[in-house]
């Protein structure tokens, strides 16, 4: 059998879960179930972080002791998971006895090797990231997470000889391209290791903080909070003998946010590496979730606190919104309104109305029970067929590389080809005539058995609702038990099964109406009027439409692709869209395109017109057609 191991980072307990916290973690839970379809025998990780300066300062803050402290917190992190409907098999905490002693093993057998050393140093210390910074690392002379000037601090402490591994570790990345992913997280940390890697300090005296595991070496300190926790994903499988550790940790797959790239594909590769055993095969790493175009604050109050959207919007709704909003690797904005018109358009219109037809016909021209295919198909459902195909196909291709938005794109493409292949046979029109009567067998047959191939993609997304469809349908089934190969194959339904329509899988909800938000929300700031057009200076604008045949980043931008775009010609577009699209997203894309702007020089690269796009909060959407139409075509 087939394995797969997923790890969520183990979240610092000095604050309660947010919607950066429960994104990562959901991110964990699709993959976990997504290999669960396919067959595999998977491990799923997560955990807190329980140890540092950061958490004696919070317990103080609280009136209660560290352990106290984490206690309560870490119960919060595993109640917010329950209530996620997340699928982990194990939840570890730096204060367990287990995991303190495979820290302490795997310290001695480093400082055994010579690889840990002894040695005074002077620098700049952000109390905030438990670290010292280089004066380079710095922005505008303060830390670039925290926005505070770090403190000078000399101490005598052990340092691990990270230097040593740092040619290994650019040879690795370079040799393994999708050793961290999506590229530009492996350019970052390949940037840095441009400069020349000190050692890492991984001891604090406890004199000066004594809430850690000691170092087994020296009573007099404890181990620093980064070489303490990222050894949680072996410990958890119980280093270096257990029967896990030899079962899954050969095909782990580490998943982080982008704030913590550093400890993860600098600190724990060359940890590994010095501990003599082998590398993680993949560090997942996403964007953060950004609100009012800007930084989550909890200052500001602009945290989003997951289990305040549930009873507002439901769980399901709130899951699928997360991975169809944002594209895994690149920043996104929260938005309640965003998420409510994605519930009423994608959930409630497109799968929920379709579902709800579907059975619909079936309860009036069946008596409620799932009909035989009654005659041969004919073009218009092979060609319904052969979509429901593409899409099992293209989601088994684009989950593995955690492209969560376009695997759903694809399952939506075929439910609206579902809801139109309702519209044009006209199953009503069927029914009048009796001669046509194995005909609405088969077209009814044929809506039953894409809802429950559809049912059976969406869960690992919306685990519930995959499950409602199905007991509906006459499957009863957990959806963490489903299996493609079974679940999913075609033609699967028993005849004579009866189903039942139920309530609406999910109720509109009325933007009008109005609600208490669950995240507060600033003034929108208006736009600025512009000048009037007449309609000759419009006709000017020579607007094209365009697909893009081929996208890449530009060198040293954060926002540039380079685009070759056919508008009847091929043009050279460069378009500040990078931390909205990525260029395998863009590749094959309907565009609408400036034609005759004057050629601009943007970083060196000539650019040839312009693509056009609208601003959603901190994202930018691509405008397009309605159905796809011939490269050229002009805009009127």
């Amino acid at each position: 059998m087939n394995r797969f191991y997923i790890t969520t980072p183990i979240y610092y307990v000095n604050a309660e879960p947010h919607i950066g916290h429960a994104y990562t973690t959901i991110v964990a839970d699709v993959m976990n179930r997504f290999h669960k379809l396919m067959g595999f025998g998977t491990f799923f990780l997560t955990g807190t972080d329980e140890h540092g300066d950061k958490i004696v300062q919070a317990a103080a803050d609280a009136g209660t002791a560290p352990k106290e402290y984490a206690d309560r917190i870490s119960g919060m992190f595993k109640e917010a998971w329950s209530k996620l409907n997340i699928s982990n098999d194990h939840f570890i905490r730096t204060t367990d006895p287990e995991h303190i002693r495979v820290v302490q093993h795997i310290l001695q057998q480093v400082y055994d090797s010579g690889d840990i050393t002894f040695s005074t140093y002077r620098g700049l210390y952000c109390v905030g990231c438990e670290r010292f910074y280089t004066e380079r690392e710095l922005v505008d002379g303060k830390c670039p997470d925290h926005d505070k000037e770090p403190i000078e601090r000399e101490e005598a402490n052990y340092f691990f000889r990270m230097s040593k591994y740092q040619n290994w570790l650019i040879e690795h990345i370079e040799s393994n391209p999708d050793f961290i992913r999506p590229e530009r997280y492996r350019n970052e940390v390949l940037a840095f290791l441009r400069e020349p890697l000190e050692d890492l300090c991984i001891s604090r005296p406890k004199e000066r903080l004594a809430w850690g595991i000691t170092l087994p070496f020296d009573e007099r300190y404890v181990t620093y909070v980064w070489f303490d926790a990222l050894i949680n994903y072996v410990s958890a499988l119980g280093y270096p003998d257990g029967p896990l550790f030899g079962e899954f940790w050969p095909v782990v797959q580490h998943t982080i946010a982008k704030d913590i790239l550093k400890p993860h594909g600098i600190y724990w590769p060359t940890i590994i590496k010095a501990a003599g055993f082998p590398v993680y095969r993949h560090l997942n790493v996403h964007g953060y979730w950004k609100i009012n175009e800007g930084k989550m604050s909890k200052s500001r109050g602009t945290v989003v606190r997951p289990l305040d959207m549930i009873p507002l919007y439901g769980l399901d709704a709130f899951r699928y919104f997360l991975l169809r909003e944002m594209v895994f690797g690149l920043d996104a904005n929260f938005s309640e309104d965003a998420l409510v018109q994605r519930l009423n358009s994608d959930l409630a219109n497109d799968l929920g109305n379709l579902f709800s037809r579907t059975l619909a016909m079936t309860l009036k021209y069946f008596d409620g029970k799932v009909p035989p295919f009654g005659s041969e198909p004919d073009d218009m459902d092979r060609d319904l067929i052969s979509r429901v195909e593409r899409t099992v196909a293209e989601f088994r291709e684009e989950l593995p590389v955690f492209c969560f938005h376009k695997a759903l794109m694809s399952i939506w493409e075929c439910l609206n080809a579902a809801n139109k292949y309702i519209d044009t046979v006209g199953p009503w029109g069927l029914a009048k005539d009796p001669s046509r009567h194995g005909r609405l067998e088969t077209v009814i047959r044929i809506l039953l058995e894409l809802n429950k191939t559809m049912a059976v993609l969406i869960s690992p997304f919306m685990p519930s609702t995959s499950e409602k469809m199905l007991e509906r349908l006459g499957v009863v089934k957990r959806s963490i038990d489903l299996r493609l190969a079974e679940d999913g194959r075609w033609g699967t339904l028993v005849e004579g099964t009866p189903v039942s329509k139920g309530d609406a899988l999910f109720p509109r909800i009325d933007i009008k109406e109005e609600r208490k938000p669950a995240v507060p929300r600033q003034p929108e700031k208006r736009q600025p009027s512009l000048p009037l057009l007449d309609l000759e200076a419009f006709k000017q604008v020579d607007l094209r439409t365009g697909v893009v045949k081929h996208a890449e980043r530009v060198p040293k931008s954060e926002k540039l692709l380079r685009l070759l775009v056919d508008i009847g010609e091929e043009r050279q577009v460069v378009a500040g869209i990078a931390q909205s699209y990525s260029p395998e997203e863009l590749t094959g894309k309907q565009v609408v395109v400036v034609a005759n702007l004057k050629p601009a020089k943007l970083m060196g690269i000539e650019s040839h017109g312009m693509v056009l796009a609208v601003r959603d909060g901190d994202a930018l959407r691509l405008l397009t057609t309605e159905k796809p139409v011939p490269a050229g075509l002009r805009v009127s």
